[in-house]
């Protein structure tokens, strides 16, 4: 009798569990929306963003400051960017086709009528870079002249008619312009080193460059803006972390310039990297974004120019913008009057809206409103940041959500893995992660060597040669989870995306005895003929990474997961789209062939009108049940 009501108050309990536990469906997490890349109108009446409202990323617009959001765009393919012409008299947006990443612009009117091609080359790659001061005319990339190489080039809007501002062989992107367009700042990598570029002053007239960022190692010089005597960037050049700095003319009314003081930044962030920097035209507030840790701040600050210090009393005039919550930051844009800050924050209890801060009246304001498809916002689970030693008793970063269900003993784990490898694994808000919680996955999601956001010297630690050091640090986080009870060593997956699927890949054949199961998304499989099919202006960028052809060869085909496939024991999920410009479908198809002559467990879902990734949502409406499936059948 007594067991018997011990029977009955255990399933009591539990049905009060399951009715507080509400589960919702992967159709709902996949339909939480997001708006992100605020633009505003000249007269800061309107901005124009992104989301993904349709199931791809369209162009929408808003009347300040909460009038009701109204559809611009229209299209089966992502829009990838959207900017508000200065003279108000349209606005200029990209896309590409299927995931190619041959973005073409378009112009249309502010309400969205009668949009017009500027670029109508699919073969070609457009990547967009800035406006002029009028609003007449953009700047940009483009590899039209040669597929491996990108080119500076202008465009009048109103005629079409198209200037090639600088031509030269390597990677070049436009980073800046001056008021008059007579100016250009150019970003170039490809030199010997990973995460190593300069910067170069280009005469528009003459074409005649100067370099301004001259250095030694490998340096990151980004997000510089032309100021009446000179430009403020980004930079890494002599330090650890990237730093606020300035860089004057010898003389402010003449074009003499004196390449740079690297070693005496503007405002040194001895432990955390300044990510962003946006400012208007020859304006005296500057925004920048600070990822410490992972977590953004804002910082305001205000200069002068005009012959006076670039910045006076810069420490006595800064102000940290009060964030939502603990989470991440970006696409910062100022309104013309500087009175305005817009930008997009996510965090792992908040998905993407825009937030605009008014400078005068200090306050801050959720403009968008991304719908949650029906599931409270308090089901979503905060990560805990971690820290682990690895085999070389170097500190790894990590964030670790615990699934809500999973009681006190060990669960089972998805190792998450980002991709890049210069990436880095950020508390934003992520849907999947979401849904795999709620099912009683608790995930971890690390940041191995290689990652940026914790100094230079960290992240070049898996270069070339040192490539499976990044993939030992996945199997210590592993021992973190067994040593810690947080795992059930039989319950632990390993998934990723791009290079996390490179990294998926590596784990399963460096240490086949770690993992229960595992999902690779686009990831490389052979080293060797990832280099031999990938885009060309792709290959000279990842070679400094990963090591060349010509050089490594034996070493590359060392580290390839496919010469070591026989050692898989995990069930895998590979995943690819026919489009990918970066990873070819080739590299998936390869090593889902090889696994099933040898009689092990693969499945495979290839993509016909998807590139490097899986973005529309019918697709991922398709896709991810079938994941999580997977991962339910080898894991429970």
């Amino acid at each position: 009798m007594k067991l018997h009501i011990q029977i009955i108050i255990i399933i009591i309990l539990s049905s009060v569990f399951v009715a507080g536990a509400q589960t919702y469906s992967i159709q709902q997490y996949l339909n939480i929306r997001s708006a992100s890349a605020p633009t505003f109108s000249p007269d800061a009446k309107q901005i124009a963003y992104l989301t993904n409202v349709t199931g791809t990323n369209q162009v929408w617009a808003i009347d300040l400051p909460n009038g009701k959001p109204r559809q611009l765009t229209n299209y089966d393919d992502n829009v990838g960017f959207v900017r508000w012409l200065s003279d108000g008299s349209g606005i200029i947006f990209g896309k590409a086709h299927g995931g190619d990443e041959n973005t073409q612009f378009y112009w249309m009117r502010p309400d969205g009528i009668g949009v017009r091609a500027l670029t109508t080359d699919p073969a070609v790659r457009h990547n967009f870079g800035n406006v002029s001061w009028d609003g007449k005319t953009i700047y940009y990339a483009s590899n039209k002249r040669n597929r491996n190489y990108f080119d500076i080039y202008s465009m009048d809007i109103a005629s079409g008619r198209e200037e090639l501002l600088y031509q030269q062989d390597g990677n070049n992107e436009l980073a800046a312009v001056n008021d008059s367009g007579s100016k250009l700042i150019v970003s170039r990598s490809g030199t010997e080193l990973s995460l190593d570029n300069d910067l170069y002053l280009i005469d528009a007239r003459t074409k005649s460059e100067t370099l301004l960022t001259a250095h030694a190692g490998a340096a990151e010089f980004t997000s510089p803006h032309f100021v009446a005597d000179g430009i403020v960037f980004a930079h890494n050049g002599g330090r650890e972390f990237i730093s606020l700095a300035q860089m004057r003319k010898k003389n402010a009314a003449t074009d003499d310039w004196s390449p740079n003081n690297l070693e005496t930044p503007l405002i040194d962030s001895r432990d955390y990297d300044v990510t962003d920097i946006e400012m208007t035209p020859y304006g005296n507030v500057m925004a920048s974004t600070i990822n410490r840790d992972g977590y953004s701040e804002i910082d305001l600050r205000n200069y002068e120019t005009g012959g006076k210090p670039l910045i006076t009393n810069i420490e006595s005039k800064v102000t940290i913008v009060s964030l939502p919550a603990k989470g991440v930051a970006g696409g910062l844009a100022l309104s013309k009057d500087q009175n305005k800050l817009a930008f997009s924050f996510s965090s792992s209890r908040n998905n993407g809206d825009i937030w605009i801060y008014d400078l005068k009246a200090e306050r801050l304001a959720q403009i968008t409103h991304s719908d949650r498809a029906g599931i409270p916002q308090s089901s979503f689970v905060d990560p805990q940041l971690i820290k682990f030693k690895t085999f070389d008793r170097r500190e790894i970063s990590a964030w670790y959500y615990r699934a809500p269900r999973s009681g006190g003993g060990p669960q089972k784990v998805i190792v998450s893995v980002h991709g890049g490898p210069e990436s880095q694994e950020r508390p934003g808000f992520n849907a999947l992660y979401q849904y795999y919680l709620s099912r009683g996955y608790s995930i971890l999601a690390p940041n191995v060597r290689g990652s940026i956001g914790y100094g230079k010297t960290y992240t070049h630690l898996d270069d070339v040669r040192n490539r499976e050091d990044s993939v030992k640090d996945l199997a210590y986080a592993v021992e973190w989870l067994k040593t810690s009870g947080h795992a059930d060593p039989r319950r632990i997956a390993v998934m990723g995306g791009s290079y996390g699927g490179y990294m998926t890949l590596a784990a399963i054949t460096l240490y086949p005895d770690l993992w229960a199961a595992a999902v690779d998304t686009v990831g490389i499989a052979n080293w060797e003929s990832f280099f031999k099919n990938t885009s060309g202006y792709r290959r000279r960028q990842r070679e400094v990474e990963y090591g060349r052809l010509d050089r490594d060869l034996d070493f590359l085909r060392s580290i390839s997961p496919l010469s070591k496939v026989d050692r898989i024991k995990a069930p895998l999920f590979v995943i690819a789209g026919r489009n990918d410009p970066r990873v070819p479908y080739t590299e998936a198809e390869q090593i889902v062939g090889a696994i099933k002559k040898r009689g092990g467990i693969v499945q495979y879902k290839l993509y016909d009108d998807e590139g490097h990734g899986v973005s529309k949502l019918k697709n991922r409406l398709e896709l991810y049940p079938l994941v999580a499936d997977f991962l339910d059948r080898y894991m429970k």
